[in-house]
This record gives C-alpha cells, sequence and structure tokens, in this order.
C-alpha cells in the first residue's frame, strides 16, 4: 500500500523493482511523491506545536493582564488609604496644612517613596 511504502521506510525496496522493470519515470514519481508527503508531514506537525505556542502564549498575556489590573488596584487602594489617613480633622477634604502636617512625619513620607511618589517640598 503506499502507506506501506510511504512509512515503512523500506520504500527503496519496493520501488527498486519497478524501476528497473518498466523504467525510470517510476523513480522520478516516486521521489516526488516521498518528497511531498514527507514535507507535508513536517508541515503538519510545525503547525500543531504552533499552534499550542500561540494558545500558551496567548494565554499568557491575559495572565499578565490581569495581573497589571490587580496591581494598580492595589496601588490605588494604598494612595486612597494614606489620603484617608492624612485627613486628620475627618471632614473627608484635605487641606494644605493636614497635608503639610502628614509631609512633616518622616514615616509617612517614607511610605509615599515606596508607592514611587515624591514627598519632597
Amino acid at each position: 500500500t503506499f502507506f506501506e511504502l510511504t512509512f515503512s521506510g523500506g520504500w527503496p525496496s519496493y520501488v527498486r523493482p519497478l524501476v528497473e522493470k518498466l523504467g525510470w519515470g517510476y523513480a522520478v514519481f516516486f521521489t516526488i511523491y516521498i518528497s511531498s508527503v514527507t514535507f507535508a508531514m513536517f508541515r503538519i506537525i510545525t503547525a500543531l506545536f504552533l499552534k499550542d505556542t500561540l494558545r500558551v502564549a496567548a494565554m499568557d498575556i491575559d495572565q499578565t493582564i490581569q495581573e497589571k489590573l490587580s496591581e494598580k488596584a492595589l496601588y490605588a487602594q494604598k494612595l486612597a488609604d494614606f489620603f484617608y489617613a492624612a485627613d486628620i480633622s475627618g471632614d473627608g477634604f484635605l487641606s494644605v496644612e493636614e497635608l503639610d502636617e502628614v509631609l512633616a512625619n518622616e514615616h509617612l513620607r517614607a511610605y509615599l517613596a515606596t508607592l514611587d511618589l515624591d514627598a519632597s517640598k
């Protein structure tokens, strides 16, 4: 069968009698046939690996986006916590005097530095 001829690895022993008895045209046909099938099989295997790789890469991008969004939400929460703590009067507004008082505290300026905010005057 053609399957045995192509994938058994012994195709020269099957084709040699045809070439010797019927002519060199069969050699050309089988050379092109074996080359084409082998090339097609490599392309299929490569496509399967590429498909899996792209699927994993897409999942990795989605995961990275989710991590960035989580980091942004955490950063916003830390910043909101700072401003709530800085509102000494508790009126929901931060006056310049309250901000100056908070920024005079070295510990709170260090906290702002961990948020990559420059607290220098």
